[in-house]
């Protein structure tokens, strides 16, 4: 089982509280600017983690080279859990399914608006708020090489990682 959501990095950073001296507010500088990284991931029952990052936004095309990447790196059969976003309901996805992954993937939606259901939510929670808290990057291969780094360090935490499932109500 892999629960599965998509999720977009700004160059703007996420602001958070830090420690500074008393009177000396810390001054976070980058450019007012909307390019962001269109991040498509999934969280394994297992604690594994698997991303997949877009300089533009995702469409269905990513979607389905998504589950053809965890369809290479899962084992047996694939049960991924997902919101109900237009993206995930396309006929491209429907297609995908009948002719190429039917016999090994099986896709299911999260009811309604519930995202305390995905743990994925949670993920990228701790990504943007943990893992990248206050950093500024001045450009998209920056965002990429922070968000990379973000992503092997919280690799290495499966007690976040199971916190995550946890808090989902799924353990």
């Amino acid at each position: 089982m892999v629960f599965v959501d998509e999720s977009g990095f700004y160059l703007l950073p996420a602001v958070v509280r830090t420690y500074a001296p008393v009177a000396h507010t810390p001054v976070l500088r980058h450019r007012l600017t909307r390019d962001h990284l269109s991040v498509i991931g999934g969280v394994g029952q297992d604690e594994r983690l698997y991303f997949q990052v877009h300089e533009h936004a995702i469409t269905e095309v990513e979607v389905i080279g998504f589950c053809r990447h965890l369809l290479r790196h899962v084992p047996g059969k694939l049960l991924v859990l997902w919101d109900g976003a237009p993206i995930h309901r396309s006929r491209a996805i429907k297609q995908f399914l009948h002719e190429e992954a039917g016999e090994r993937l099986h896709l299911e939606r999260f009811p309604g608006y519930a995202p305390e259901l995905d743990p994925q939510e949670g993920i990228w929670r701790h990504l943007k708020h943990v893992e990248l808290r206050n950093v500024c990057c001045a450009s998209l291969a920056e965002t990429r090489k922070k968000l990379r780094g973000a992503c092997q360090r919280l690799r290495h935490k499966p007690r976040v990682i199971r916190a995550r499932i946890a808090h989902a109500g799924l353990v």
